[in-house]
């Protein structure tokens, strides 16, 4: 049954203060009409908190023009859905669910709460298959498994949109099985949401993608609703249909962001840097809905994309989001200023799942040899770099020499990737085995001598 009321007493930003009677039902989360005066269309909004004569609603749209006289709040009775069908693939929906696109509206085989449900963990199974991105920074030193979340933190003017469009356009599974790429973008600028759009159309990745994109000039609630309405659409796509689903999440510093801005205007007593309390709570009951269901085919993995402001890894947003998922991608400036893209920084990087990913029937054999190698001999080479800048070149040895080689040609061979070059892991492993042809034979000491001796040609 739903209820109307002529009773707002405040308006404060985003936010309008109901006053109820004591005998209301008012449920968290539900959704209301508000009926401005002189205005032919409701605007929607939803409930933040419910209190004994009172219900705190958060607009979905602008307050502009709202007046505390004479404006109706109907409250629904349910929270907000969205309308799911397999038709969604291949279509572009607003912050909202909308269709952006042009296209018809969608015909939903059912409507699902985009809050989802949690996964209980004993019918969790533990993540274990190889996703090939193309990249080989990722592919071979940082794997992602099916149903792991790994972030890409990132910093203001890095190329992580341009990052996040070649995993997007690239992202395969070796085993045949359906794959679809769900993409939500948070806060982005109409520049941005254009060449996301312009970027799937022309590599015919739209035709098994859904895209979601929420704009800087769009409310605020949508910019929090979008990452739930992408997961939604990912989880009906893995564990409805059978289907392998890649959800890449940009930007949550904007989310965040979003957050903040709610929290100040309901009075909340701030976290760190402003920040609500419940930061960390609201960020897991997103990035824990990836994962992979027993006795299910499908599976939901993550890349949540994130920038750091100002760099700073203590940051609330990535520390938080460190403590909640599987390892991070880190895009590095350094790497950028010197024109090499992606300027993944294997280094600081970190996949905790990519043993689960690899081997033999799963990538190859003599990939976690090759990793482990690449990764110690340019750690050793980066020590080497910085060793020559204080004592010059000329007082290295012929060992050290050949390990500054290595870190120069390893950036500039196998970290360096054109934008639309896409390296399956075959050729990701040949390019390591060619950079370890640097070394001599007697420093190869992580991988297997019979590796050596099969691939080393």
């Amino acid at each position: 049954m739903q209820t109307q009321f002529k009773t707002v007493q405040e308006i404060r930003g985003p936010l309008l203060i109901v006053e109820l009677p004591e005998d209301a039902k008012v449920s968290y989360d539900e959704l209301c009409e508000v009926q401005v005066p002189g205005e032919k269309n409701t605007r929607m909004g939803k409930v933040l908190e419910s209190a004994k004569g009172r219900a705190v609603v958060q607009m979905f749209e602008a307050t502009r023009g709202i007046q505390t006289t004479d404006t109706k709040v109907r409250f629904l009775g349910e929270s907000q859905q969205i309308g799911v069908s397999e038709d969604m693939l291949g279509r572009i929906f607003d912050g909202s669910g909308r269709p952006i696109d042009g296209g018809a509206e969608i015909i939903p085989e059912k409507k699902i709460d985009i809050n989802g449900a949690p996964i209980n963990p004993a019918s969790r199974e533990f993540p274990n298959d190889f996703i090939q991105t193309g990249i080989s920074t990722i592919d071979a030193m940082n794997t992602l498994v099916r149903g792991q979340k790994l972030p890409i933190f990132s910093g203001s003017g890095l190329p992580h949109n341009r990052l996040a469009t070649q995993i997007a356009r690239q992202a395969s599974v070796k085993d045949g099985s359906d794959f679809a790429v769900v993409f939500g973008a948070m806060g982005v600028t109409f520049e941005e949401a254009k060449y996301f759009q312009k970027e799937f159309e022309k590599a015919g990745a739209l035709e098994n993608s859904v895209l979601f994109i929420n704009t800087a000039a769009d409310p605020v609630v949508e910019r929090i609703a979008t990452p739930r309405l992408a997961l939604t659409t990912a989880e009906y796509l893995a564990f409805e249909k059978g289907m392998h689903v890649l959800v890449i999440l940009t930007d949550l510093t904007n989310y965040c962001e979003a957050l903040r801005e709610v929290s100040a205007a309901r009075k909340e007593i701030p976290g760190r840097r402003g920040y609500p309390g419940y930061l960390y709570t609201d960020l897991s009951t997103l990035y824990e809905r990836a994962g992979r269901i027993k006795d299910t085919k499908g599976s939901v993995t993550q890349i949540p994309i994130l920038t750091m402001p100002e760099d700073d890894k203590t940051h609330p947003i990535p520390d938080l989001t460190g403590y909640i998922t599987e390892g991070q991608f880190v895009v590095d400036r350094s790497l950028h200023q010197k024109g090499i893209f992606p300027p993944i920084d294997v280094l600081g990087s970190l996949s905790r799942l990519w043993g689960a990913g690899v081997g033999e029937g799963k990538t190859r054999e003599d990939h976690a040899g090759v990793k482990d190698q690449l990764f110690a001999a340019y750690a050793r080479g980066k020590e080497v770099r910085e060793l020559a800048v204080v004592l010059g070149e000329a007082a290295l040895d012929d060992t050290d020499k050949a390990y500054l080689k290595f870190a120069e040609e390893y950036e500039d061979k196998f970290v360096r990737q054109g934008e639309y070059e896409n390296r399956n892991i075959e050729d990701t492993l040949k390019i390591g085995w060619e950079l370890l042809k640097i070394l001599p034979k007697s420093e190869l000491k992580r991988v297997k001598s019979e590796m050596v001796d099969k691939y080393m040609l």
